[in-house]
């Protein structure tokens, strides 16, 4: 949770501090908003962040979708959550790690499986 008290003096004394559950649901939009991807179904959503001292470390995993290309994925993540993380707070991303856990695939239609029987030669 961030808390901030403004003095309007022009002299602030005040400090924000950020919850770890507000930057983590800072990447999971981002995760969100990125197109061809979903989160992991899972209590964490697959996101996993370690503050350091050099910023903070972002460890992601997502579900891809069949025809994204996975390193334009993996690339286009990490620019976002760098970008919002940065953009919204006040740390810095020192590091994202991303981990495409698997992929998902179109359904194919049932009249796409079955192959049409070829037409009986008509004798005449």
């Amino acid at each position: 949770m961030a808390s901030i008290r403004y003095n309007p003096n022009g002299s602030q004394k005040g400090k924000i501090t950020y919850n770890a559950d507000i930057v983590s649901g800072i990447v999971m939009l981002s995760l969100q908003d990125t197109e061809g991807i979903e989160l992991v179904p899972s209590k964490s959503k697959g996101i996993k962040l370690c503050f350091e001292k050099e910023g903070i470390f972002a460890d992601v995993s997502v579900i891809a979708h069949y025809g994204y290309r996975v390193p334009e994925l993996a690339f286009r993540i990490q620019q976002k959550i760098k970008q919002m993380v940065e953009s919204m707070t006040k740390y810095k991303i020192a590091k994202v790690d991303v981990h495409i856990q698997s992929v998902i695939f179109p359904e194919l239609d049932a009249s796409a499986e079955e192959p049409e029987e070829p037409a009986e030669p008509s004798e005449n």
